[in-house]
C-alpha cells in the first residue's frame, strides 16, 4: 500500500451536495447540526462537500440551457474557494472527517490545497478515467460508489487502485433518487463482500429520509459506511425527496444503533449464564441403572438418562462407555459429572479435530472434493495435538504433490528439515508465523514462501490458519526433526491416517474406547 491509510469502519458521511445552497452560513449550520448529532450518538462522522470548476465544468454553450436541471443547480449554489475553505476549516473544528467528491481534475488541485482527508469518486464518475488516473496520483484514501455499474465494470475500478496502492473503500449505490424499497437491491452489498473481501463496503443511500429499514439491513448485510444526502430547511429553502433533516438524521443512526446491538459481534457470541441455566434446565443428566462399585468400568447397560440435570451430575451428551467409577454408585444415584472433566478419548480428539477442520475450511470457502486423505500429524502424541501438529489433507501425490495443511489456534508444528523436499507455502487464510533457519517471517493470507530442502524450518498460528502446500515428490520419512525425542519416534507413532474425514474408521475406535481414555497433557 503506497498512498495514505484511512480506518473506513463505521463511518457517517454527512453529504452536503448543493444543501448549502451556495450560502456560507447556511453551510456552517448544516455542518454543526451534524456534528451535534455526532457528539449525542457517540459515532464516527464526516461531512462531505462537492467541487466543480465550473468554469470548465460546464461547456460555455450550455450555461443558460435549462433543460438540464443540474446545470442551473450547479450555478444557482456556487462558492467560492474562500468560502468552501471555511466549511473545511468549520468540519474540523468539530471533530469531523472531511471528505470531498471532485468532478474535473482542477477540483482535485483543490482538494489537495485544502487538506481534505478522503476523496469520495461519485457514480457519475467512476468511469472517468483521466479523473480516476488524477485522483490516485494523490495518494489520498478513496471511497468509491458504484451506482449503475456492472461487476465487471466495478472489477476494473478495484484492480485500478490495488494497482497504484491507493487505499481505498467501495459503496453499493443506486442512483435511482429517491429509491423505492424494490429498487435497494441490498444483497449486493453481500456479493462485494465476498468479491472483494479486503475491502470494506459501505452504503450510499437515496431511500426517503424516514426509511429506517434500509440502514438497519444494509448493516446486517455488511455495510460498514453510511452515506446520506442531509441539509436544514427553513422558511425559503426546501429539501429534495432524499435529503435528511437533522431529526431524520438522528433517527437514521438510531435504526443503525439498534441492528448493530441487535446483530452482535462477528465472532463467536458469548453464551450467557442465564441462556445456560435455562437450556441445563432441560437437560438429562446419567443415572445409576444398577449399584456399581468403585473402579468398574461403567457400562452403558449400567446407566440410564433422564432429566433433570442436578449440580455437580455428568450430563448426558458427556457420556462416554468405559468410564471408571470414582466411587460406590447406588441404583438411581446421579452419576458425577468428575468422570467428564479432564479426560478425552482419542476418538474425542479426532472427531473434534475434523469438525473443527471442517469449520475453518467452509468460513475460508475452500472446497474439498471426495478423493482426499487426511494426516493427523501428532509429535507428542494425539492428547497435546490441539497444541502440537497440523492436519494435512493430501490432494495430490506424484512427482509434485499438493497438500492443504490446517493449524488450529496456537496450535505450532516443530522445527524440521527435509532431505529430498522442496516445498512452498500459499497461505489461504489466517495468519502464520514460520522460523526458517532461526529467522522469523509472519505470513498473511495471499503471502507465499519457499522452502528449499535441507533448510531447517518450523510454523505454527495463533490465529488458525489454512496453507497450500506445493511441494516435490513426498516421500514417507523425509521429515528429520531437531528434537531427538520426535526422531526416535516411529513415523506411524506420531501420524493418524484417515480415509476421506475417517468414515467407517470409527467402528474400531469405538471398540478400543474402554481403553483410549487420555488424561490432559499441557504444552
Amino acid at each position: 500500500m503506497f498512498g495514505h491509510s484511512f480506518n473506513f469502519e463505521n463511518l457517517f458521511i454527512f453529504e452536503l451536495a448543493n444543501n448549502h445552497n451556495g450560502l456560507l452560513e447556511h453551510g456552517v449550520k448544516i455542518i454543526n447540526e451534524m456534528a451535534d448529532i455526532v457528539q449525542r450518538k457517540k459515532i464516527r462522522g464526516a461531512i462531505k462537500l462537492q467541487f466543480r470548476d465550473l468554469d470548465t465544468f460546464i461547456h460555455p454553450a450550455y450555461r443558460e440551457n435549462k433543460e438540464n436541471k443540474h446545470i442551473t443547480r450547479f450555478l444557482s449554489t456556487r462558492m467560492s474557494e474562500e468560502q468552501f475553505t471555511q466549511l473545511v476549516e468549520e468540519t474540523r473544528r468539530r471533530g469531523l472527517v472531511t471528505i470531498c467528491t471532485p468532478f474535473d481534475e482542477s477540483s482535485v488541485d483543490k482538494i489537495e490545497r485544502l487538506g481534505i482527508e478522503v476523496i469520495k469518486i461519485g457514480s457519475c464518475s467512476a468511469q472517468d478515467w483521466p479523473l480516476l488516473e488524477r485522483i490516485a496520483e494523490t495518494g489520498k484514501p478513496v471511497i468509491c460508489s458504484t451506482g449503475g455499474l456492472t461487476l465487471k465494470e466495478i472489477d476494473r475500478i478495484v484492480s485500478f487502485f490495488q494497482h497504484r496502492g491507493v487505499h481505498f473503500a467501495l459503496m453499493h449505490c443506486v442512483a435511482v433518487y429517491p429509491t423505492p424499497n424494490d429498487q435497494l437491491s441490498l444483497n449486493q452489498i453481500v456479493l462485494m463482500r465476498n468479491r472483494y473481501p479486503a475491502l470494506t463496503i459501505g452504503f450510499s443511500t437515496h431511500e426517503e429520509p424516514d426509511n429506517l429499514n434500509a440502514v438497519r439491513v444494509a448493516y446486517a448485510k455488511g455495510a460498514r459506511i453510511f452515506e446520506k444526502h442531509v441539509g436544514v430547511s427553513t422558511d425559503t429553502i426546501s429539501l429534495n425527496t432524499y435529503s435528511a433533516t437533522p431529526a431524520q438524521v438522528e433517527a437514521w443512526i438510531g435504526a443503525y444503533l439498534d441492528a448493530r446491538d441487535s446483530c452482535g459481534a462477528a465472532h463467536q457470541r458469548t453464551i450467557s449464564q442465564k441462556e445456560t441455566d435455562d437450556l441445563v434446565s432441560l437437560m438429562r443428566g446419567v443415572y445409576a441403572k444398577k449399584e456399581i462399585k468403585k473402579g468398574a468400568k461403567i457400562l452403558r447397560g449400567d446407566v440410564f438418562f433422564a432429566m433433570p440435570l442436578v449440580e455437580n451430575q455428568l450430563f448426558s451428551g458427556h457420556w462416554r462407555k468405559g468410564m471408571v467409577a470414582d466411587q460406590d454408585y447406588a441404583r438411581d444415584v446421579p452419576i458425577n459429572a468428575s468422570l467428564h472433566n479432564g479426560y478425552r478419548t482419542k476418538k474425542d480428539i479426532i472427531y473434534s479435530t475434523i469438525h473443527t477442520v471442517k469449520g475453518m475450511l467452509n468460513e475460508a470457502r475452500i472446497p474439498l472434493g471426495h478423493e482426499f486423505s487426511v494426516e493427523l500429524s501428532h509429535h507428542y502424541g494425539i492428547e497435546r495435538f490441539d497444541k502440537i501438529g497440523c492436519t494435512i489433507i493430501e490432494c495430490i501425490s506424484r512427482e509434485y504433490a499438493k497438500k492443504i495443511m490446517v493449524q488450529l489456534p496456537d496450535q505450532w508444528n516443530p522445527t524440521h528439515y527435509h532431505k529430498q523436499k522442496d516445498e512452498s507455502f500459499h497461505v489461504l487464510a489466517g495468519e502464520v508465523e514460520v522460523e526458517i533457519e532461526g529467522q522469523k517471517k509472519k505470513l498473511t493470507p495471499g503471502d507465499t514462501l519457499w522452502i528449499p530442502c535441507g533448510v531447517w524450518h518450523a510454523f505454527g498460528t495463533h490465529t488458525g490458519a489454512i496453507i497450500e502446500e506445493i511441494s516435490t515428490a513426498d516421500s514417507p520419512g523425509d521429515s528429520f526433526y531437531i528434537d531427538r525425542n520426535i526422531a526416535r519416534m516411529p513415523r506411524d507413532a506420531r501420524k493418524t491416517y484417515l480415509r476421506n474425514w475417517g468414515r467407517h474408521q470409527f467402528d474400531d475406535l469405538e471398540e478400543q474406547e474402554s481403553t483410549d481414555l487420555l488424561a490432559p497433557s499441557f504444552v
